[in-house]
């Protein structure tokens, strides 16, 4: 196999600010009716941050969730995997158990930060953008399934600049 410059995922996909909205509303519509309050509303959303904040705030707008909160979950160095921490929980008061509460974050990987969540919160439902196949059984609804080995590149981790092509020059 040639050497390459590639990072150690073999397939990367790029995701767009406009993708990610369109990606976040549809799983809004998935979730939508489904939640276990009184005409299947939710009781509050809670964001893994830092990804899950903005699938979370275009959730919790379309279904008109105005409780939203943070729990910040380490799990990554850069774009290796480490065990997955509790930075900062949410208000004890809002979660309890999980009854009611939606869990959201851009991606499952490796499911080991939801697993973690899903500890604290196990009533909780837990909802992704994008799932890969390890991740899966730690997620109840989810958008798109990608490879394990793809990486998937968000619009916050990106910048508009040139790229050249994978075989030769211009």
């Amino acid at each position: 196999m040639p050497q390459t410059d590639r990072l150690p995922y073999e397939k990367g996909f790029h995701v767009s600010w406009d993708q990610l909205h369109r990606d976040s509303r549809a799983l809004a519509w998935r979730l939508d009716g489904h939640g276990p309050l009184e005409g299947g509303a939710w009781k509050a959303v809670i964001a893994i941050t830092r990804g899950g904040m903005a699938p979370a705030m275009i959730i919790a707008r379309e279904l008109d969730v105005r409780t939203v909160d943070t729990i910040s979950v380490k799990s990554y160095d850069h774009q290796s995997q480490t065990s997955a921490k509790v930075l900062k929980a949410p208000d004890a008061e809002i979660t309890g158990d999980g009854h009611g509460i939606l869990v959201i974050d851009d991606l499952v990987d490796s499911g080991k930060t939801l697993e973690l969540v899903r500890e604290m919160y196990p009533n909780a439902h837990f909802a992704t953008v994008y799932a890969k196949p390890k991740g899966r059984p730690q997620v109840d609804t989810f958008v798109t399934e990608v490879s394990q080995d793809t990486w998937i590149f968000f619009p916050w981790d990106m910048a508009l600049q040139y790229v050249q092509p994978f075989r030769g020059k211009d």
